[in-house]
């Protein structure tokens, strides 16, 4: 039998049901990707039987705000976010997208009225189909290929 072996964490979020190989940009997007001062682990391609394959990131000492949970949301729909104290789960949920994405996503079309110089906040809306739409020009993007804003 396999045996996964990776560190408890004392306080902090785990998130768990990553995309396989998206583990790096959650890291990203909570802006540790360059170091940590405290424990950050991060486990990829991990046997899923939900998913086949996923990533784990596991951060000590860091809890999310709904502004992280949301960017989480945009490129890894399926993910749970577990809170950690004392060494147990004291919380847990899937992650979901908002109706509106306020400032979050760029906008691809590099004519919206966004990607202007007066500076108008995005908004996008998510649809069927894993896309999102933008509230101003009509684009429409993939979730898998958005950009956001870190």
């Amino acid at each position: 039998m396999e045996e996964l072996k990776v560190s408890k964490i004392a306080e902090g979020t785990v998130i768990d049901h990553i995309r396989a190989g998206l583990a790096p940009l959650v890291l990203r997007i909570l802006g540790i990707e360059h170091g940590y001062p405290g424990s950050a682990i991060m486990a990829m391609n991990v046997k899923s039987s939900r998913h086949g394959k996923k990533d784990i990131v596991k951060v000590e000492g860091q809890f999310l705000d709904e502004e992280t949970i949301n960017k989480i949301a945009i490129i890894a729909p399926q993910a749970t976010i577990n809170i950690i104290r004392d060494y147990k789960v004291v919380e847990k949920h899937r992650v979901e997208l908002p109706e509106r994405l306020v400032g979050l996503v760029k906008c691809p079309n590099r004519n919206c009225i966004t990607n202007s110089p007066e500076g108008v906040e995005t908004i996008f809306i998510p649809e069927e189909g894993g896309k999102l739409r933008c509230h101003y020009c009509e684009e429409s993007v993939d979730l898998r290929r958005v950009e956001l804003y870190y």
